[in-house]
């Protein structure tokens, strides 16, 4: 965990969506930027006189390649002070204050459990830091489902990427889920509605005895990222399944 602070070169933006852009940042003093996949920085942005109201962190929505750069993925939020300076000042080129990496919402070691990534937005960051990394490795691992809930298609973060590698790879499932939008070519592939009616299900397949003996669930590591309300309801309906509250691991947004 890094507590300096370093100056990095914003070297590339890239407009995702509507309200979503993707900053890649070099760190010139570095030969190469480590971190664990699922770490955060920090960035102290000049919009207020004190420092903890200038701070503001984003998971690294990069993995671990060697190099000296590593990406974010921002979300513009009305009234943010912090994502509005972003979006009207930065470009390519500018520098960026930051610290890190920091942070313990990581993999297990060994993952020697099914892994359930749940997220919202930009919550979406970590888990394809870490989806990729397990994968480039070979790091041994059980079932991956990275369930992603979005209200809209264009809320997709990724999506054509993390459906090509869980094409390429049979333990690794993308799932995205619409809340808002059902897609034109709706079948039933394509998932509506919220994430949690996606792992239950998942669960329940995979722990056919779960129903009339909650203990006898089978193992699993819970990951959630994103928005309080679905982190909230994440957590008490998973442990109603009969897991304990030591298998969730949690990263707030907002």
């Amino acid at each position: 965990m890094s507590l300096t602070w370093h100056t990095g070169k914003v070297i590339r933006i890239v407009n995702e969506t509507s309200n979503t852009r993707r900053y890649w940042i070099e760190v010139p003093e570095m030969q190469a930027f480590d971190f664990e996949p699922g770490q955060f920085v920090t960035l102290d942005l000049p919009i207020h006189e004190k420092p903890n109201k200038r701070w503001r962190s984003y998971s690294i929505a990069s993995w671990p390649d060697g190099s000296n750069v590593f990406e974010l993925v921002i979300v513009l939020l009305e009234g943010g002070a912090g994502t509005t300076w972003l979006f009207n000042e930065v470009k390519e080129g500018d520098e960026l204050t930051f610290r890190g990496p920091q942070g313990k919402f990581t993999l297990p070691e060994p993952i020697d459990r099914d892994l359930f990534f749940i997220c919202t937005g930009t919550g979406i960051a970590p888990f394809r830091s870490m989806a990729h990394h397990i994968l480039n490795h070979n790091i041994t691992h059980q079932s991956i489902y990275l369930i992603f809930g979005c209200r809209k298609l264009t809320d997709n973060l990724y999506g054509n990427e993390l459906q090509e590698l869980s094409e390429k790879v049979t333990s690794f499932q993308y799932l995205p889920t619409y809340s808002r939008e059902v897609p034109e070519n709706y079948n039933h592939l394509i998932r509506t509605g919220y994430v949690h009616s996606i792992y239950e299900e998942i669960i329940r397949s995979n722990s056919p005895q779960a129903n009339a003996a909650p203990s006898l669930v089978k193992p699993a590591y819970f990951y959630l990222c994103g928005w309080k309300n679905m982190i909230d309801e994440a957590k008490q309906r998973i442990q109603d399944l009969g897991y304990d509250r030591k298998t969730i691991h949690l990263e707030l947004y907002g």
